[in-house]
């Protein structure tokens, strides 16, 4: 009996040990990047205006000028770091980045994996097509190569909608939206669901070659992401946001890319 109980006792201590373990690298993760003395941002440097390389080499966008200034606010200094898109979770898991923030959508299976901050942008998975075009609405996509970017949350809104997935002739995975904007502006493919927020800043651009349609692919939100239990950093991420929000910094931003603020509040 004496034997059993000194057992049961022992068995408590050491899930009290791990329990405590695991409680403190959460709590330190803040900590970490505060020792390491700078915060590691994973992107796709070629999806502009969120993040993209200027014509100097430089990556610049809307969510570089956030994440530099939310750095700033942290104590901490900034890397920027191209992955490949369609491995960028992975990225993060591994610990080769330490956030994802590049107009990273929030969705039910990567919050499986991962951890977000709070929600910044509202974005929706529109259809670009060329300003001439006769595709009006989803329905007229049947019979038609429409082009995605690989890894992007295009992908899982479209196969989302099966039915009208398998009116396709083709759906056409790109690397990156700019090749996929290429093949809409040659003929390759007729229509590419894209980000609209990407896809308002291209027609922008290039003003009178593309149209976005009404109907969409869903509505969905942006935030930051995060490795899971990664909690005093994310928290830290988070009210550098709100501060950024309160005092105009990211309405100055929003403004500076877009032409008016469209910051969550």
């Amino acid at each position: 009996m004496v034997k059993k109980n000194l057992l049961n006792i022992f068995v408590v201590l050491v899930l009290a040990v791990l329990l405590i373990g695991g409680n403190v690298m959460a709590q330190d993760s803040l900590a970490q990047i505060r020792e390491k003395g700078k915060m590691v941002v994973g992107l796709d440097d070629s999806f502009p205006p969120m993040g993209f390389r200027s014509q100097s080499g430089e990556i610049v966008g809307f969510d570089i000028d956030l994440a530099k200034e939310a750095a700033k606010r942290i104590g901490v200094d900034v890397e920027f770091k191209a992955v490949d898109w369609d491995g960028v979770i992975l990225s993060l898991k591994n610990g080769m980045i330490d956030v994802i923030w590049n107009g990273l959508t929030i969705t039910p299976e990567r919050e499986e994996s991962i951890d977000f901050t709070q929600p910044y942008l509202e974005n929706s998975q529109s259809i670009v097509v060329q300003a001439d075009s006769e595709i009006d609405s989803k329905e007229d996509l049947a019979g038609k190569v429409v082009g995605i970017q690989l890894g992007s949350s295009a992908v899982s809104a479209v196969e989302s909608e099966p039915k009208v997935l398998a009116t396709f002739e083709e759906l056409r995975k790109f690397s990156n939206n700019t090749e996929a904007l290429m093949d809409l502006q040659t003929g390759r493919v007729q229509a590419v669901v894209l980000d609209v927020i990407v896809g308002r800043y291209y027609m922008s651009k290039r003003p009178g070659q593309f149209k976005v349609l009404e109907d969409n692919f869903g509505a969905e939100k942006y935030g930051v992401g995060v490795r899971e239990d990664a909690d005093s950093f994310r928290k830290a991420l988070n009210n550098a946001l709100d501060e950024m929000i309160a005092d105009g910094t990211a309405a100055e931003i929003s403004q500076k890319w877009f032409g008016e603020d469209i910051v969550l509040k």
